[in-house]
């Protein structure tokens, strides 16, 4: 159960990445987003961090709560694993569309040295709660190398969509489907060749492609 000073951090997390896209991720934007949502500023200044990074952390918690909420277990049951992926991933650019510069912003931020262990954990958190949405309940080497398959796939999607400037971001969408198109391939390959040590393909390798795919 959130704390009251949690769930108001939390109504504050998207408000703030909004306005953080024209105030930077910063004291002001967290007062515009509390009179935008009616909270006490004062309030909203307790609540919500100051330092930049643990403000970014805190917006991208609450995509991944509005997310969660967006997509029941009965909304999914019926759709394929790919599609629920892509369907969790293209919602989350949906809901980032009006903080997309502060987002870029944030990963700015996150590729700096000593905010990379942060950045690294989130994108984690994210693709961990992304397949646990889709229904996953792998416990062994699958879970973890589904979990580190999609934060590359996500990072990547996400540097795309960017400097995404086409119409619906088809750019984007194109980009996402090839990556999933070989993750599916990947878990193919996983399925075949399990207990193969010889010829199981290299995860690290795969992982690279996904990051720096040929363009």
């Amino acid at each position: 159960m959130p704390t009251p000073l949690e769930s108001l951090r939390l109504k504050l997390a998207l408000p703030v990445g909004e306005n953080a896209a024209f105030d930077g991720w910063s004291a002001k934007a967290v007062e515009a987003a509390a009179a935008q949502t009616g909270i006490d500023p004062a309030q909203a200044r307790l609540a919500f961090p100051k330092e930049q990074s643990a403000m970014v952390d805190a917006y991208i918690q609450g995509v991944d709560a509005a997310m969660e909420a967006q997509f029941p277990p009965d909304k999914v049951a019926a759709m394929k694993v790919r599609d629920r992926i892509r369907a969790l991933v293209w919602y989350r650019l949906e809901r980032m569309a009006p903080a997309r510069e502060a987002v870029r912003t944030g990963l700015s931020l996150f590729a700096m040295p000593q905010n990379v262990p942060l950045g690294l954990k989130i994108g984690w958190r994210s693709a961990d709660l992304m397949w646990r949405i889709a229904g996953d309940t792998a416990t062994d080497y699958n879970h973890y190398s589904k979990r580190l398959i999609l934060s590359g796939v996500y990072a990547s999607t996400l540097l795309v969509w960017l400097d995404d400037q086409s119409e619906g971001w088809t750019e984007t969408g194109a980009f996402l489907d090839r990556r999933l198109a070989d993750v599916m391939r990947f878990e193919k390959w996983k399925a075949q060749w399990r207990g193969s040590d010889l010829h199981r393909p290299s995860l690290t390798r795969f992982l690279g492609r996904l990051r720096y795919p040929a363009r």
